[in-house]
């Protein structure tokens, strides 16, 4: 009997051990895992608490993360809903005195965030900042001869930072590598999501530099990694290509240089940072124009703009994400932007984005291609005085958006990755747009309802999640949705089976009604200025 009782309460001892163990990696698992992206199939998901999250962000103005501004950030933050602030921390202040570091500013952000119930993400302004190295600390800008700059062709001065430099490089790796060893040590609860390495990195006004340490690796071989054939394939060069950096690349070998020799750089200074840290980094472009192959010396040259992209993936493995900074113009060439960095080896990433109504559009087709988040820039007023009430409207557009996507942004992620969703924005000749479905075919006309005075702005679009083969969410602003039955089903007559129009909340569907005759007739259900949900199941006759 005392054997029984015994073995009955070591047996229920163990059990109490076994769910506090279950409970510690749950608990683990959702609320302490390192944020990190993960691939399936050339999708990608970024991982916040062990799910798909999908950044609804909003970055500040570039000299707004010091204390006294951050009030108008958050305000900003809050009238567009985010989920995420992207804001920078400046070398300059972190290591105002050589080898003594002041995290001042990271502690702050870090409270605030969390009061705020936000993300970050981290914007290391550095060596490069556009291109120039404005943020390094005094003592380096005072020291010319240790931290030059480059020189141009013609023996010009050039106001960008030397990317073979190993003495400012190495104080860089130093300086980050501090900074992401203290969030590890302040942020174990993973506030911060993710770390943007440097800003627009590269050169205006010199596709690289002429300087004689330069040009003396300039005419040395081109490095054995550089020459995988799959690369040179990429870079439409010969695969057995073999040579000086003119002998393999030919007209292209001075940006194609200086794009190795800067993200070379940037490994260096991810690598060490990686060591200390692991979560996950990116660098951001300035964009050339991706439609008409412009030559180098117009736009920031040796930073990961399109077709350097292989060259960046090679030299630079510790950076998880190249991503795009989009102030090009027309849709033509943004939603080539999308497709040219939404890669098998690169998650799609918009870190800035110009701050009004025709752009919030994009923020479709980016979840829609998979994407891991979206982020206006300059969200905050810099200073300029605005009131909740002008920050509001001067934000409502996309904060409508957020608003209708936060609840469900777990869903939202996850159909992402699952490629579930499919998007279309309203072009500058407004001409209809159809999505395959498979056994159905949706039609999206746009620009019913608008203003006489926005009627020539392309500001519709509209996205669709397949829940099922006739069940779907639909989403848009100024568009009207109709549909065709495809396939076995092509010559039967068709109708909505039900519309519900509603919201969710904590992730549940949430009915506000179910739309019938004037809302679902005259060419389909239609949504305007204000973006809806609306659950839609079809079927034949």
């Amino acid at each position: 009997m005392k054997n029984n009782i015994l073995m009955i309460k070591m047996a229920t001892i163990a059990c109490l051990f076994a769910i506090l163990a279950i409970g510690t990696a749950c608990s683990e698992t959702n609320n302490g895992s390192i944020p990190k992206i993960i691939e399936k199939d050339g999708h990608h998901a970024l991982l916040v608490d062990g799910k798909p999250f999908f950044i609804l962000g909003g970055q500040a103005h570039n000299s707004s993360a010091w204390p006294g501004m951050l009030p108008q950030v958050w305000l900003a933050i809050e009238a567009m809903n985010a989920n995420t602030l992207e804001v920078p921390i400046y070398w300059e202040q972190i290591e105002a005195k050589q080898g003594s570091f002041d995290f001042s500013l990271v502690d702050t952000l870090l409270t605030q965030a969390r009061e705020h119930d936000v993300k970050l993400v981290l914007l290391w302004f550095a060596t490069w900042k556009n291109g120039s190295n404005h943020y390094m600390p005094e003592w380096m800008k005072l020291d010319a001869e240790k931290y030059p700059n480059i020189t141009g062709i013609n023996g010009q001065p050039v106001d960008s930072p030397s990317p073979h430099t190993k003495a400012a490089m190495e104080a860089d790796a130093k300086a980050f590598a501090e900074v992401m060893k203290y969030l590890k040590k302040a942020d174990p609860q993973h506030t911060v999501i993710m770390v943007q390495v440097q800003n627009e990195p590269g050169a205006w006004g010199s596709v690289r530099d002429y300087s004689a340490k330069a040009q003396k690796l300039f005419e040395g071989q081109v490095p054995e990694k550089l020459l995988n054939p799959e690369i040179l394939k990429a870079l439409n060069k010969s695969a057995d290509a073999k040579g000086t950096w003119t002998e393999v690349f030919g007209t292209d070998a001075d940006e194609y240089f200086h794009a190795w020799s800067v993200a070379s750089y940037i490994e260096h200074v991810a690598a060490a940072g990686k060591a200390e840290n692991s979560l996950p980094l990116s660098v951001n472009a300035a964009l050339r124009d991706p439609l008409s192959n412009p030559s180098a010396n117009t736009y920031e040259s040796g930073g990961p703009t399109d077709n350097v992209i292989p060259i960046w993936k090679a030299a630079a493995p510790s950076i998880d994400v190249l991503a795009a900074d989009i102030y090009l113009s027309g849709s033509e060439r943004v939603l080539k932007v999308l497709e040219l960095y939404d890669r098998p080896d690169n998650p799609l990433f918009i870190p800035e984005i110009r701050s009004d109504t025709e752009n919030s559009r994009y923020l479709y087709p980016v979840i829609s291609h998979g994407g891991i988040g979206f982020s206006p820039f300059g969200v905050d007023d810099n200073g300029l005085g605005q009131g909740k009430a002008e920050t509001e409207t001067r934000l409502s557009a996309i904060g409508q958006e957020y608003a209708l996507i936060k609840p469900m942004m777990r869903e939202m992620a996850q159909w992402a990755f699952d490629d579930k969703i499919k998007s279309v924005v309203e072009h500058e000749d407004h001409a209809e747009q159809t999505i395959d479905l498979g056994a159905w075919m949706a039609k999206i006309t746009f620009g019913a309802g608008r203003g006489s005075e926005q009627v020539e702005r392309p500001l519709g679009k509209a996205m669709i999640v397949q829940l099922g083969e006739n069940e779907f969410l639909l989403m848009g602003t100024y568009c009207r949705f109709t549909f065709e039955p495809l396939g076995t089903n092509s010559a039967k007559a068709w109708q909505y089976l039900k519309v519900e129009e509603g919201q969710f909340e904590n992730g549940i569907f949430k009915r506000l009604r179910i739309r019938n005759g004037d809302e679902t007739d005259w060419g389909g259900p239609y949504l305007g200025a204000k973006p809806a949900v609306l659950h839609t199941t079809l079927t034949t006759r």
